[in-house]
């Protein structure tokens, strides 16, 4: 007996939609890209190679990604602990908390920048509190990508815990589980592919951030500067070549870091069947 195929309706204007995506994607974010590898193109592998390679620029990596990786991790415990509170508590003021979650969207980085340095400079408001140097030190530079990275593991985290069902902590409860236990193998579980989805998004978000960055950390070379600065510091010195070589090796970072998000999104929509 033939089978018959399901017929499958597609919506009006698809193709026409499908176009101006495509369209849309293309100008705006394929064609800049392409533009980075062609001005890298251009150089030859030993003239980028000792771009990218110059200690320098090498050490503006490893503060680039360590104090990223840091302020991620921070956002990841106490955007968790955030997140919680506002799911689990009702308190006066919790509408006010949860907009400011998303003040570091909002807010111009310049201005959050000038306002990090301003308080915690040796005689800032939180800084002079501090028996150590806090503003043009990594330690400023962690701040400013933490207070960045905040909401995305706030809001990566607060849906997941919205829609716990609040029966499975009471029967676990039930069954003689302590507060603790019922958190670490009941809730902290369902948790774990939002928290890193979160973290990798506040990290991949902290590595390009610049505007926050430029005024608390100090930009010493070899001490402070971080590659973003670097990038457009030889931009201003008509350093295309080498401006984009940087760049590309950036890129190619976020490119792997956006893989391994995918994935990461892909693993928690199989193990919760994208309710999660």
């Amino acid at each position: 007996m033939k089978q018959t195929q399901p017929k499958v309706y597609k919506l009006p204007g698809f193709g026409l939609s499908m176009g101006y995506t495509v369209l849309y994607i293309s100008l705006i974010v394929l064609l800049p890209l392409t533009m980075v590898f062609y001005h890298t193109a251009q150089m030859g592998w030993t003239d980028f190679w000792q771009v990218v390679s110059n200690p320098r620029v090498v050490a503006s990596y490893r503060l680039s990604f360590g104090t990223a990786f840091i302020g991620a991790c921070i956002n990841a415990i106490f955007g968790v602990l955030i997140a919680w509170v506002l799911v689990r508590y009702s308190f006066p003021g919790k509408k006010l908390i949860d907009g400011l979650v998303d003040l570091p969207f909002a807010l111009p980085t310049a201005v959050a920048g000038i306002t990090l340095t301003t308080l915690y400079s040796p005689h800032g408001w939180l800084g002079q509190l501090f028996g150590f140097k806090i503003a043009f030190t990594p330690i400023g530079i962690v701040i400013a990508l933490t207070f960045i990275g905040l909401p995305f593991v706030v809001r990566t985290v607060q849906p997941i815990l919205e829609g716990l069902e609040q029966e499975v902590e009471e029967a676990s409860q039930s069954l003689g589980a302590t507060n603790f236990q019922t958190f670490a193998r009941v809730i902290f579980p369902s948790l774990i592919p939002a928290i890193l989805t979160g973290f990798s998004l506040a990290f991949a978000r902290a590595i390009g951030e610049y505007g926050s960055v430029v005024f608390i950390a100090g930009n010493m070379p070899m001490k402070t500067e971080i590659t973003p600065l670097i990038i457009m510091t030889k931009l201003e010195q008509y350093d295309y070549t080498g401006a984009t070589a940087i760049a590309t090796v950036m890129l190619l970072i976020s490119f792997l870091l956006l893989l391994v998000i995918n994935l990461i999104q892909r693993w928690t929509h199989k193990r919760y069947g994208g309710a999660a």
